[in-house]
């Protein structure tokens, strides 16, 4: 799941780009709605105390993500849709997964409302650039594809260990600290290209 989330998201490295348009119900687009459709399921196992399921099916959900980025690439199936639906799947998955987990205070909240409020941020970002008439690029930036794989494989090893019952105590600190790092500076890098990108003749 890690190596496929960053490869395209909404933290964009913000400046003049296009997407190719495309099928909207192209393969790669099936696959992704149905990625999105595991979102309340996911949330629902956590919720009901079911994390070995919910574990189940996070992995469920990060191979097709990989599946819908090899199908998209190989088969040239790209799409300008796809190019936002896909981060969007991802950024619904992660948020709906650290709120929960956060409710069942299996993580502490003070990291939830850090990575929902940078993803809010970053929505409406973007809703307010097109509202402008700046749309912004899909770029993810360095930074945040970094983040994103650090919230990935923390959420994972959360389920993991509640899942089949191992203690990550003595990495769970250093992995939250890293994972709020990481987000604090996304969000820093993410503003400075937004606020370039608006500015910009």
């Amino acid at each position: 799941m890690a190596s496929s989330f960053p490869a395209r998201g909404l933290d964009a490295n913000l400046g003049p780009g296009t997407s190719s348009r495309g099928n909207v119900l192209n393969l790669p687009n099936l696959v992704t709605i149905a990625r999105i459709l595991l979102v309340p399921v996911v949330t629902w196992a956590i919720a009901a105390g079911e994390m070995r399921l919910a574990f189940l099916l996070f992995l469920a959900a990060g191979v097709s993500d990989a599946v819908d980025g090899f199908l998209a690439k190989r088969l040239g199936m790209t799409s300008e849709i796809g190019a936002y639906l896909d981060p969007l799947a991802d950024k619904a998955l992660i948020m709906s997964i650290y709120v929960t987990l956060g409710i069942a205070e299996a993580i502490p909240r003070w990291l939830v409302i850090l990575v929902v409020s940078r993803d809010i941020m970053i929505i409406a970002a973007v809703m307010l650039s097109w509202l402008v008439g700046k749309p912004v690029a899909v770029r993810p930036h360095p930074v945040s594809k970094l983040n994103t794989v650090a919230q990935i494989l923390f959420a994972g090893l959360v389920l993991a260990s509640l899942g089949f019952q191992f203690d990550i105590s003595q990495w769970s600190q250093a992995a939250m600290l890293l994972v709020a790092a990481l987000t604090l500076m996304s969000v820093l890098f993410y503003l400075i290209g937004w606020v370039r990108h608006v500015n910009a003749g």
